[in-house]
C-alpha cells in the first residue's frame, strides 16, 4: 500500500508543477485549504517528492523531528507542533515551493526594516515572518477584503494608527510607515490578550471576534483552546505563522538553495508639499519612472498632490546628485507637467473610495437611487459602480454598500432634514471612552460623531458588525 501511495503522489505531484502556473504574492485560503485536506487524508504525510524537473524535495521528517525543530528556533513566540501545523509546513517546503522562492528572493529587501521597527518597540524577532502570511512581502498588495500593503491594514485600522489615505497615496503600502503601524498594533492587542497566539489571531480577525471564540469556549485562556470556536480563516492563520517561521529556519533542510536575492536600490530622500509629477522628475535627473515607483510604492498616481502635507520621495542616490545640480529648474518643470490632467481626474473620480467609510444601507419603500445619493453625498454612478447595478431599478429591502466621505477636521456634519441648525458639540477624546451603551435614536454615524478619530467602519470592526443596525442597551467597544 506505501508503494502504491508512493507512486499516486509522485504522479500528481510531477502534474502538478508540471503546470506551472503563475506565483501569486499572498496566499489563497481556499486553494491552502483544498490542498491541505488532500494532504491530511493521505495515509501519511512523511514521503518523498520528485518534481517533473526532477527536483529533490525532502519530506521524510517525522512528527518527532518537526517537532524537535520548532522547539530549538523557539523564541517568544510559542510554536506548538500538530497535524495542522506540519500539514502546512508540507505546503510550504513541498506543495508550493514556488511560493516559498519568492519570499526568499524578498526577504532581504524587507526583514532589515522589520527587524528595526520590532527592535524599537520591543517585539519579538518572529514577527517579521507576519508579513509573509500577509502579503507575500509585497507592498502594493491589496486583498479582496480592500486590506492593504506589506501588512494588510483596512483602511480605518490603518486611520487609527496614523496611516494617511487618499486619491494620491496610501500610507499603508509605505514598508516604513506601515511596519511602524503594525509594531503599534501588535503591541497593543497583546497588552490586550498578554498572548501572542491570540493576539496574533486578534490581527487577522479583529480582538472584537477573538474575544467573542473566548466566550463561547467558556473563557479558555489560549489559542488552541479557543480555536473551535474561531472564524476559519483564522484558525489557519497561527498554523500557516509557525510552519513560515520553521520553513525559512531550515530551507537547507528542504533543499531550497538561499541565494538569488532582490536588492533595494541605493537611494536618497527629498521632502516636497507642492504638486511633482514623478516621470518628469525621472526623466531630467536621468533616471526612469519604474525606479521612482519601486522606491516608493505608497505614491498611486506617479504625482505628490498640492494639498499642504509634506511628502518624503525616495530618490535613486543618482538621481538626487543630478538633481542637487539644477533642483530649482527641474523642480519647476516636475510641478507643471500633468497637473492639470490629474487634478480633473481627481474631482471627477466619484467611484475611488479611499478617504471614505463603508456602510451598508437598507432600500426603503419608496427609495430611488438619486435620493439615496443624494442623502449621502455621493452620485448615482458611484452607487451603481460599488454595488455592480446595470440600471437604476431597487426594491425595499435590498442592501446597498455606500463610501460615505470622511468630514474635514473641525466640521460639524448636519443632517439635511434638520430642521433647526446643529449645536457644534466639540468631540470627546476615544481614549477617555472605551465602551458606550446605545441610547435610544443613536445610529453608528451618530455615534461616530461623538468621539474624535472615531468611525462606522472602526465601530463596525471592533464589535464584529456585519451592519449598521444597533438597538437601545447594547454595549459597543469604542476602542482598544
Amino acid at each position: 500500500m506505501r508503494r502504491t501511495l508512493f507512486a499516486t503522489l509522485l504522479f500528481v505531484t510531477a502534474n502538478l508543477f508540471a503546470q506551472k502556473e503563475p506565483v501569486a504574492d499572498s496566499l489563497d485560503v481556499a486553494l491552502v485549504e483544498e490542498e491541505l485536506s488532500y494532504l491530511e487524508d493521505s495515509a501519511s504525510l512523511n514521503f518523498y517528492y520528485l518534481t517533473s524537473d526532477v527536483e529533490f524535495i525532502p519530506g521524510d521528517d517525522s512528527p518527532e523531528l518537526i517537532e524537535a525543530r520548532l522547539q530549538q528556533i523557539q523564541k517568544s513566540i510559542p510554536l506548538h507542533y500538530n497535524e495542522r501545523i506540519h500539514a502546512f509546513i508540507n505546503y510550504f517546503t513541498v506543495r508550493d515551493r514556488e511560493y516559498t522562492r519568492m519570499i526568499i528572493r524578498r526577504k532581504n529587501v524587507y526583514f532589515p526594516l522589520f527587524e528595526k521597527y520590532l527592535a524599537k518597540y520591543g517585539l519579538p524577532d518572529e514577527l517579521k515572518y507576519l508579513s509573509i502570511i500577509e502579503s507575500g512581502l509585497n507592498p502594493k498588495a491589496v486583498s479582496r477584503a480592500r486590506a492593504v500593503g506589506l501588512w494588510q491594514f483596512m483602511a480605518p485600522t490603518g486611520r487609527l494608527y496614523g496611516l494617511h489615505a487618499d486619491w494620491y497615496t496610501d500610507d499603508r503600502m509605505d514598508p516604513d510607515k506601515s511596519t511602524e503601524a503594525a509594531c503599534r498594533y501588535l503591541r497593543d492587542l497583546y497588552n490586550m490578550f498578554n498572548d501572542w497566539e491570540l493576539a496574533l489571531a486578534s490581527y487577522n480577525a479583529g480582538p472584537g471576534n477573538v474575544k467573542k471564540a473566548i466566550r463561547r469556549s467558556g473563557y479558555k485562556k489560549t489559542f488552541w483552546e479557543v480555536y473551535p470556536q474561531l472564524p476559519r480563516e483564522t484558525r489557519s492563520y497561527v498554523p500557516q505563522f509557525v510552519a513560515m517561521i520553521y520553513t525559512m529556519n531550515y530551507l537547507e533542510e528542504h533543499n531550497f538553495i538561499d541565494g538569488e536575492h532582490e536588492v533595494v536600490m541605493p537611494y536618497d530622500t527629498m521632502h516636497v508639499n507642492t504638486f511633482v509629477h514623478l516621470e518628469t522628475l525621472a526623466q531630467l535627473t536621468g533616471s526612469c519612472l519604474e525606479d521612482f515607483q519601486r522606491l516608493n510604492p505608497s505614491i498611486l498616481r506617479n504625482a505628490i498632490p498640492d494639498n499642504n502635507r509634506k511628502y518624503t520621495i525616495r530618490i535613486p542616490e543618482f538621481a538626487k546628485a543630478a538633481l542637487d545640480q539644477n533642483r530649482l529648474a527641474i523642480l519647476d518643470s516636475a510641478s507643471k507637467v500633468g497637473r492639470k490632467e490629474l487634478e480633473l481626474l481627481a474631482r471627477n473620480t466619484d467611484v475611488s473610495t479611499y478617504g471614505r467609510d463603508r456602510i451598508v444601507y437598507r432600500v426603503k419603500s419608496g427609495d430611488n437611487l438619486g435620493a439615496i445619493a443624494a442623502r449621502h453625498n455621493v452620485t448615482v454612478a458611484s452607487l451603481k459602480e460599488w454595488n455592480r447595478l446595470n440600471s437604476t431599478t431597487i426594491h425595499p429591502g435590498q442592501q446597498l454598500t455606500i463610501w460615505i466621505k470622511q468630514p474635514a477636521a473641525g466640521t460639524t456634519v448636519v443632517a439635511a432634514a434638520q430642521p433647526k441648525p446643529a449645536t457644534t458639540v466639540a468631540p470627546a477624546p476615544l481614549t477617555a471612552s472605551k465602551t458606550y451603551i446605545v441610547q435610544p435614536g443613536d445610529t453608528l454615524w451618530s455615534i461616530s460623531r461623538k468621539y474624535e478619530g472615531l468611525t462606522i467602519e472602526k465601530i463596525k470592526e471592533l464589535n464584529n458588525l456585519s451592519s449598521t443596525n444597533i438597538k437601545p442597551g447594547q454595549q459597543l467597544i469604542l476602542s482598544l
